[in-house]
């Protein structure tokens, strides 16, 4: 098995499912989400991300750092400004598929 292709569930360890279950978890919180949605492929300041989901300083940080324990998000220090992004191109695509299935109009159905 390549190193880009998944796990099947027989060859996935319960290290790999706790941390994948893990992932899910910290993303399925609807301001998290909303985060996640508003970074899209763009690299974007607390400012910015407090702007776009409309929640305080204090609140969105909170949850920028636990979406960044879980490997979801990555920083990047700019003088005294952080910038916010997902982490790699497979999360991205990850959350752009989430979206297109999950979508409320698209659960009308």
């Amino acid at each position: 098995m390549s190193k880009d292709q998944p796990a099947s569930p027989e060859e996935q360890s319960v290290e790999e499912a706790t941390l994948t279950s893990n992932a899910l978890k910290a993303m399925a919180n609807p301001l998290r989400w909303r985060i996640i949605c508003a970074l899209g492929n763009e690299e974007l300041s607390v400012g910015d991300i407090m702007e776009k989901i409309g929640t305080s300083q204090s609140n969105t940080s909170q949850h920028l750092d636990l979406l960044k324990s879980k490997n979801i998000i990555k920083s990047r220090k700019d003088a005294q400004k952080v910038y916010y992004s997902i982490s790699n191109n497979q999360l991205l695509a990850l959350i752009a598929n989430m979206r297109s299935v999950l979508c409320h109009t698209n659960l009308e159905d």
